[in-house]
């Protein structure tokens, strides 16, 4: 469901795949190939959202600010992830249950694990690999890493437009 607040729409670019169980409101940007699943909420109340393309958002997931969030390319926020960054930026992968306090900053090319909890204001450096609660960065991220990055965003376009193409929005 697409839904005005304050005179602000979501827009969404025509490649663009939106379950039609998504919740989207207010000022929104969805970028080219990016896919939104059923449950997610895009709540933007209090900033703009912006999604960049060949973004997927899984189910279940919540992106909400204090101000503007902006979602890099090629990112993938799994089951579950609560976003209340500020940023994160291109070539990420967010595990499943993660979470992001209001005002993270994730650099590009990183991977915060599955349940991981980044804390508010935090600045997560490029190609990091952050694990734990509180999420410390454990390594940086290798090359098998990025692939695996790439593969899932990939993944996902192809799979938001056979669901287009098939009708399912």
């Amino acid at each position: 469901m697409l839904r005005s607040f304050n005179g602000k729409s979501p827009r969404v670019h025509p490649t663009a795949f939106i379950s039609e169980f998504a919740y989207l409101v207010g000022d929104i940007e969805i970028g080219p190939y990016a896919s939104i699943w059923p449950g997610v909420v895009l709540r933007a109340d209090c900033g703009k959202i912006t999604v960049g393309a060949n973004t997927n958002i899984q189910d279940g997931s919540v992106v909400h600010g204090d101000g503007d969030v902006v979602i890099g390319d090629n990112v993938t926020l799994g089951h579950g992830v609560i976003c209340h960054a500020k940023s994160v930026g291109s070539d990420c992968l967010l595990g499943n249950n993660c979470t992001l306090n209001d005002g993270a900053i994730v650099g590009d090319h990183c991977i915060i694990a599955s349940g991981a909890m980044v804390l508010e204001n935090r600045v997560i450096p490029p190609r990091s690999f952050v694990v734990g609660g509180p999420g410390q960065v454990k390594s940086e991220i290798q090359p098998h890493q990025l692939e695996v990055i790439k593969t899932n965003a990939e993944a996902y376009i192809t799979l938001g437009q056979q669901h287009k193409e098939q009708g399912l929005e």
